[in-house]
Parts: structure tokens; sequence; C-alpha cells
């Protein structure tokens, strides 16, 4: 195990803001994880939990100690009669997961495609396109208690998922005495690909897909192409132009809050749910308040699609976590005047 002090930050995270770690330990294996457990002085520091950097906002240098969880692996752990269970680890490119499922003939998590960050994040924050949530393929995880150093494993219930949330973005305290933020590090994820695989092509863009090509039974492998060919048109590359893909969660409202909107906005895109609430497209909000293209500093919001948060700096001139925030804010300040709804961010501001 190697400290290593004073870490630039600025390639280990998409928006590609410049920061540092104080200190920066490389957790490869388990054995690692325990290692640094078993050091009084590293046992005892405050910990950040670094894995794809995705989903993060740095607004300055990171005090806490910083486990960047390197740990890799995929396998088939076994075939049942109806699914396959694969298993990765956490600090595996979630991408190519995906790209090596699908080629491994285990289909299901193909709807996931491109989705930026490594494995370990995804239960986190029950990441979801295109129709399909991981929850929906999730089977279990090991992760380690950072207070006792105990390995333990938790299935879907014990995971508490929901949309863009998990026991894993909540503290313990009162009634939820079983919050892990700040407390475990996911070192293995496992999922659920069920047999008989059948194509999940209800959104609008695979249905338009569908139409354009007149192929109206597609494969595993058309549906990985065409999410990549979508996300690729919609979304910026972000080691091309730095970003956390998707700033804001779709905000969710009542069926008589949506018609009040409708009322006033006849075009606000929105899709009805399972539980009789209507969720609302954050990008449609926030570019029927006139944000798409605009910037604040280097920060921007992206000329293709109004829910992405830009850096315009590049590396040269690199956007600051202070410049995202200030225009994350005035959106949303926008956006609650405009339609008295508050948007939710979905990355971690450290």
């Amino acid at each position: 195990m190697i400290v290593e002090p004073n870490v630039p930050l600025q390639p280990y995270n998409s928006f590609g803001i410049v920061a540092r770690a104080q200190q920066l330990v490389r957790i490869a294996s388990e054995a690692d994880l325990h290692q640094v457990l078993s050091d009084p002085a590293l046992r005892a520091s405050p910990k950040f939990v670094l894995g794809g950097g995705s989903n993060i906002v740095l607004t300055g240098d990171v005090k806490p100690l910083v486990l960047k969880i390197e740990i890799m692996g995929r396998r088939l752990v076994e075939e049942v009669p109806k699914a396959w269970v694969v298993e990765a680890g956490a600090g595996e490119n979630w991408h190519d997961i995906v790209r090596w499922t699908v080629a491994q003939g285990f289909p299901g998590l193909e709807n996931l495609a491109m989705i930026p960050g490594t494995v370990g994040g995804a239960p986190v924050q029950n990441i979801g396109a295109y129709g399909v949530e991981l929850q929906d393929r999730f089977h279990s995880l090991d992760a380690i208690d950072l207070e006792t150093g105990r390995s333990f494993s938790l299935d879907a219930a014990q995971c508490a998922f929901g949309y863009r949330d998990s026991v894993f973005k909540h503290a313990a305290s009162g009634d939820n005495d079983f919050g892990l933020a700040g407390r475990a590090v996911i070192t293995r994820v496992r999922f659920l690909l069920p047999k008989p695989w059948k194509a999940v092509a209800t959104y609008f863009d695979l249905e338009r897909k569908m139409a354009e090509t007149g192929n109206f039974t597609p494969s595993p492998v058309d549906i990985f192409d065409w999410v990549c060919a979508i996300r690729t048109a919609k979304l910026p590359d972000w080691r091309v132009l730095g970003n956390a893909g998707s700033f804001f969660k779709n905000p969710t409202v009542t069926p008589e809050q949506c018609a009040d909107i409708i009322a006033r906005d006849p075009k606000i895109v929105h899709y009805p749910m399972a539980d009789g609430s209507i969720k609302l497209a954050a990008g449609w909000l926030i570019e029927a308040c006139g944000w798409k293209g605009k910037s604040v500093g280097n920060a921007g919001v992206y000329d293709r699609q109004a829910l992405v948060l830009v850096n315009r700096g590049g590396n040269a001139n690199p956007v600051t976590g202070g410049e995202v925030m200030t225009l994350a804010k005035a959106i949303q300040t926008s956006v609650y005047e405009r339609f008295g709804i508050r948007l939710e961010p979905e990355p971690v501001v450290v």
C-alpha cells in the first residue's frame, strides 16, 4: 500500500476541474482496503471514495483520504434456467462491462450503454437509461464497512433502490439506522440477467430507431448499438468536453400539478409513471427557461441537451466547481420561478 501525497485530481473527474487530494490510496483489491483500515492513522482519517469521478463536482482540494477504487475482474458466476449471474469488480469501467456482457451472450444491460463511471458507482446512483434501471438487473453486491472493516453483502431490497437513489446516499440517523453514506466501500457487483431475453424498446428514441430501420425485433447488439448512437448524438464525450452527464434529476409531480403546468405550457415533455405520478423532463424545463447554450464563466449549458452542464474552458482554462454550482443554482431559481418545481442535482458536490 502506498499513500500518495498531493495528487492532482483533474484526470480523475469527468468535469476536468482542477483540484488535489492531500492523500490518495489506490485500492486494487479488498486486501488493500483492509490494509488501510489496519493502519491506526489512516483508519481514523475521514475518507472520500472515488470511482470514475463522473458524478462529482469538486469545489476545492479534497482533505479527506481519497480511496481510489481500482478493483478489477469480470466473470460469469453461475447460469440458472432463468438467468445468468455476472460479477464485475467495482473499478471496472461501466460501459466496458456492458459491452462485454453483450459480446459474451449475457444480454440485459444494453440499454445502459455509454453511461460514464465505474461499476462500483452504479448501485450508489441506481443508474438508469432508456427504460432500464440498475435495480432491474441487480443481483447483489459485496462491500466493506469502513468503521469495522467487516465485509458484507447486500441484495436489492437491502440496497433500498429508488430513482437515482440507494442506501449508499443516506447517512444513518434516527429511523434510518442502515444508511451507508460515507461508511461503506463497494468492492464487487453482481447482475441478474434474465432468460429468455426480451428487448426493452418502448422509450421514444428506441421506437424511432425501430421505425427508421424497419427492425421491430431488435437483438441485444441492435439495442446496444442504437443506444450508443443516440447518446453520441445527444451528449458530449467528457474526454472532449468535460461534464458530469445529466446534472439534474427528472422531477416527479402529481397529475394535478402536471395538468396545471400543461395549461400554461402545453408542449412540456412528461411521462406517466406506474405509481400514478408524472415524470417531467428536466432538460425541457431548463430549455424552456432559456438556458440552453448559456454560460456562467467557463460553466455552460450544452447546446444539444440542456440537462448537461459542461466545461467550456477545456484543460487550458478549466471550469471551477464554484462556476458549475453558480450556474446550477441560477438554473434552479429560474425553473422554480417559472414552474414552481425544485430541480435536484444528481452529482455529489465535494
